[in-house]
């Protein structure tokens, strides 16, 4: 039951924190604790707190990713484009770290003061994401779509659902997404070389993938 304990004291700490530390104004501190409830209720749902941890290894296996996700979705929307929004600034701060949960709660705060701020319902998403490991939740596909509605030019939101759903075993899906993606991107454009790799090293694995030939059952024990 250590384990439990400890996940709840955090939660109560980590509210504190953004609210006594962080200054978080009043009207967002129950967004704020949902998102922290949200941490919690992945910790019941996937962790198994009765096993000894390797939080070291884990945590630099997780700031890898989160910094990846940050670096490339600013690359995507263009340099300082995002530097004067104080969440994201700091939310993006804790993504590198790999805290995603704690991200996610001053993302909150952003889309709840501007629900039209694409950049951070974005980083929402890919948060929601790191801190499900990989799985596209209910609640990462909304703010996908949220940061999608909010600016449909922009390359970020379609970039990542198609990252998301190729992750989750839907490759033809993200393909798909990318390539009018890569279609509507302008050829002078710093990322597009990228794009089309990706999106070739995607074909090659899906072609493999059709020529994998099917499991074949087992034959039946001879007694």
């Amino acid at each position: 039951m250590s384990g439990w304990i400890i996940a709840i004291v955090l939660t109560g700490a980590a509210l504190a924190a953004l609210i006594v530390v962080g200054k978080a104004p009043r009207k967002s501190w129950e967004a704020i604790a949902a998102a922290l409830v949200f941490g919690l209720a992945g910790f019941a749902y996937q962790a198994r707190p009765e096993l000894a941890g390797a939080p070291k290894a884990a945590e630099g296996a997780q700031g890898k990713v989160g910094e990846g996700l940050v670096t490339v979705r600013q690359q995507l929307a263009g340099e300082g484009m995002i530097a004067s929004n104080r969440w994201l600034v700091t939310a993006d701060a804790l993504t590198r770290q790999g805290a995603f949960s704690d991200a996610a709660g001053f993302l909150l705060g952003a889309v709840e003061e501007n629900p039209h701020n694409s950049a951070a319902w974005l980083a929402l998403a890919n948060n929601l994401v790191g801190h499900a490991d990989g799985a596209l939740t209910p609640a990462a596909l909304y703010a996908f779509n949220q940061a999608a509605n909010a600016d449909p030019q922009a390359a970020g939101p379609p970039f990542f659902l198609a990252l998301a759903l190729i992750q989750n075993g839907r490759p033809e899906q993200g393909r798909a997404i990318w390539a009018e993606l890569l279609a509507r991107t302008p050829a002078n454009v710093p990322w597009r070389p990228g794009l089309a790799e990706r999106l070739q090293m995607l074909d090659q694995l899906i072609a493999q993938d059709a020529q994998t030939p099917p499991p074949q059952p087992s034959a039946p024990a001879v007694r």
